[in-house]
């Protein structure tokens, strides 16, 4: 049975205001120029340039200093022009040839030069080979990927091609296709898998000595000895004193295990890192600074203000629906900017404290020195929740004497000495990698030698945390890591 019944609730909501603070907060620099650019595109009643702007000037001095306009803005005048007299204005007052050669220049660059699949091409149109051939040929070169290999298989490509190119093929005649684009450069591309592109790039070595003969031999028939790096069941079975096998496997180490990579790098997009924050160090002090990209000038549109003021003098409907409008694109605008502003508070405020906690490190770069930290432990410094506090570190970096590193890389968990100090994490890890390099590569040290070391030094960590350690810090385990 339905009934109507009065509850009250407590319940906790945030505001729009809060939401949108709490999406710009986890943008890095770049992501929030793209966020920057869309809401001004949302946006009318938002522009950049800051409110000294607005103030009159003299004709001749906003000549001399305005200024340079974006593309966009540029285009946005010149559109305007369309619809002004002459006597009203002209483009040349529109626009100030006034940039200065040491001013950032925002032009997009552009990559030139063939591709990796271009480059294969053109090596494909050199072959005798018929239309329909040209076409299944010109599939395949499609299917390889980055590394310049062929990872599916030929049944599946065979119905592909019989669906999307209408030519019914066999297996055996991709085969056979596929032989002619493995004989393309660079040597070893369309291979299958790697032992494939090693035996490729052995095979067209113009000098066929005896390494190189062994060396074919060890990727044909011991390839999976070689990549455990068993060297002693390889020189037992090729009967080969030291030093033949040394040369052989040097023989193997210098072929390309990624051939596409060799034509491709210089097509490639590489992503640019660009510091949120930058520290540097005057006379011993630490000094903090905010990237300016993060702190861009707007302001709210004073054609807009105008605009609001005029609809809201007058009753008519047609103008108090066109006044409201106006008035929710102020009022984003407003919050926009606001939100903008509290970002900035937030993230220097929260780095400030990172910087202090971990004062030492900044000042001397020296790794054994960070502090363990967790979020908690900012959250409770500066007075801000702990998802805060992760928004502002995630995917943000900062520029250092000693280099440009992720935020969050300077939190870490804390471990306890023999003597009952806490130490970070990361000071162990710094140790344990410099153990592993300074190792004898001829007999690298197993996991269990290095808890021993460490346990010397007066960390007490178990074995298997020492492979989690070295597993963070992308090293392979002892028998990967010998050397001849």
């Amino acid at each position: 049975m339905l009934r109507q019944v009065q509850s009250q609730k407590l319940l906790q909501k945030l505001s729009p205001q809060q939401i949108q603070l709490m999406k710009l907060l986890q943008l890095p620099t770049i992501a929030l120029e793209q966020r920057i650019k869309e809401e001004m595109e949302m946006n009318p009643a938002l522009e950049e340039g800051s409110e000294s702007d607005d103030e009159p000037r003299d004709e001749f001095e906003n000549e001399e200093y305005e200024e340079p306009k974006s593309e966009e803005n540029q285009r946005d005048d010149f559109a305007l022009t369309d619809y002004m007299d002459d006597d009203e204005g002209a483009s040349y007052k529109l626009k100030a040839n006034n940039v200065s050669p040491d001013e950032e220049r925002k032009e997009i660059p552009f990559s030139v030069g063939l591709s990796f699949q271009d480059m294969l091409e053109s090596q494909l149109g050199m072959k005798a080979l018929d239309d329909r051939e040209y076409q299944i040929a010109d599939y395949l070169i499609g299917n390889l990927d980055d590394d310049g290999y062929l990872r599916r298989d030929l049944g599946s490509i065979v119905d592909d091609i019989a669906f999307s190119q209408n030519i019914v093929t066999t297996e055996e005649e991709l085969q056979e296709l596929l032989k002619v684009i493995q004989d393309f450069d660079p040597a070893g591309v369309g291979a299958r898998d790697l032992q494939e592109c090693l035996l490729i790039q052995l095979r067209r070595k113009e000098l066929q000595t005896q390494i190189v003969e062994l060396a074919t031999e060890v990727v044909e028939k011991q390839m999976d000895e070689f990549s455990k790096k068993h060297y002693d069941k390889i020189q037992k079975k090729l009967e080969i004193d030291d030093e033949t096998l040394r040369e052989v496997i040097n023989e193997i180490l210098k072929l390309n295990p990624r051939p596409g990579n060799s034509m491709a790098d210089g097509q490639k997009s590489y992503q640019q890192v660009i510091p949120d924050f930058t520290i540097a160090i005057d006379e011993g002090e630490l000094m903090l600074g905010l990237n300016s990209r993060n702190a861009p000038d707007l302001k709210v549109s004073r054609e807009y203000n105008k605009m609001f003021e005029e609809y809201s003098k007058t009753k008519d409907k047609a103008n108090k629906e066109a006044s409201m409008f106006i008035k929710q694109k102020l009022d984003g605008a407003r919050w926009f900017i606001d939100a903008i502003q509290q970002r900035n508070q937030t993230l220097l405020f929260t780095m400030n404290a990172i910087m202090e906690y971990q004062k030492d490190y900044f000042l001397t770069g020296d790794e054994t020195l960070l502090r363990p930290m967790i979020l908690k432990d900012i959250a409770e410094k500066v007075g801000l929740d702990i998802s805060t506090i992760s928004r502002v570190a995630n995917s943000k970096y900062v520029q250092t004497p000693f280099g440009t590193f992720l935020l969050k890389t300077f939190f870490s968990e804390s471990l306890s000495t023999d003597s009952g100090e806490e130490v970070s994490t990361r000071e162990v890890k710094k140790i344990l990698s410099d153990c592993i390099n300074a190792e004898n590569k001829k007999k690298p040290l197993t996991d269990d030698k290095l808890a021993k070391i460490l346990k010397e030094k007066g960390y007490n960590i178990a074995r298997r945390t020492i492979a989690k350690y070295r597993e963070q810090l992308e090293i392979p385990v002892a028998r990967l890591r010998k050397e001849l």
